[in-house]
């Protein structure tokens, strides 16, 4: 019994030894075929002249603008879907709204369209009866939501910019590399396909990290528009409410201009 089992310890030694080596072979096999391999990206720059650098590392550069604008823009989203349901619940209870508007946060962008419907309340006493209370009311808020909806869109041109001219840059490098790597086969004299494929591959890669930048930013740019449509429809919406409910104050302004921030449901919480 004993010598089977020494027999069987010694036969998974041997597997074990043998696994190990093939291993071994592979992973040095693995290693001299790179180290044999004279292209890719490290030979573009090593090799290529000003004008393939600089086209690759303005790629690199729109690359990282375009991730590093995505990455924001979609934190800034989420935020502003919370700061939208905060402001909507504001108008769950219609006799404490104002103290309810004026808990918003400071970060808040609906915060600044209700104060600024606040001040337009204020500032019509000046005004009337030259200017139409309700006309004056929509000119205050639209206004507020455009300044919004402006910060929103910052760094989407940026998107479609990369989207737009990235795989002309990378079909610029291309064009160049190869234009460089036939003049240098034709210095040379030798035109056999080990001296033309190598030169026309490392080209070619130029024109493959082009579409890599080009892609990932066009459709972050339709997702982050079609995300910033959502959310104006959502504080159009805020909009309208608010406009409804400082409609409602217009007598009190008419009545009593004097006292009237203090019976506008917007400047009762502030």
């Amino acid at each position: 019994m004993m010598l089977i089992n020494s027999a069987h310890a010694q036969t998974l030694s041997t597997q074990l030894s043998t696994a190990t080596q093939t291993i071994s072979n592979a992973a040095t096999n693995a290693a001299t075929q790179a180290a044999a391999n004279p292209y890719g990206l490290s030979a573009i720059w090593s090799q290529g002249d000003w004008v393939a650098k600089l086209c690759l590392l303005l790629l690199v550069i729109m690359s990282i603008a375009s991730w590093a604008v995505m990455v924001r823009k979609f934190i800034e989203l989420r935020n502003t879907e919370t700061h939208n349901k905060a402001a909507h619940a504001a108008f769950d209870n219609i006799t404490t709204v104002g103290d309810n508007l004026a808990k918003l946060s400071t970060d808040n962008p609906l915060k600044f369209v209700n104060d600024s419907g606040a001040d337009a309340v204020r500032q019509y006493v000046a005004l009337k009866p030259r200017v139409d209370y309700d006309t004056w009311l929509i000119r205050a808020i639209e206004s507020a939501l455009s300044r919004v909806q402006t910060r929103m869109q910052e760094g989407l041109a940026l998107l479609a910019t990369i989207g737009s001219t990235a795989p002309f840059v990378g079909l610029f490098g291309t064009v160049w590399a190869i234009y460089s790597a036939l003049v240098k086969i034709g210095a040379s004299g030798q035109a056999s396909i080990d001296r033309v494929a190598g030169p026309v591959g490392e080209a070619l890669i130029m024109t493959a990290i082009g579409l890599a930048v080009a892609v990932p930013a066009v459709f972050g740019y339709n997702w982050l528009l079609r995300k910033n449509k959502l959310a104006m429809e959502s504080m159009r919406s805020f909009g309208s409410k608010l406009h409804i409910v400082l409609l409602a104050t217009e007598k009190q302004v008419t009545e009593k201009p004097s006292d009237h921030p203090s019976h506008t449901a917007t400047a009762e919480g502030k």
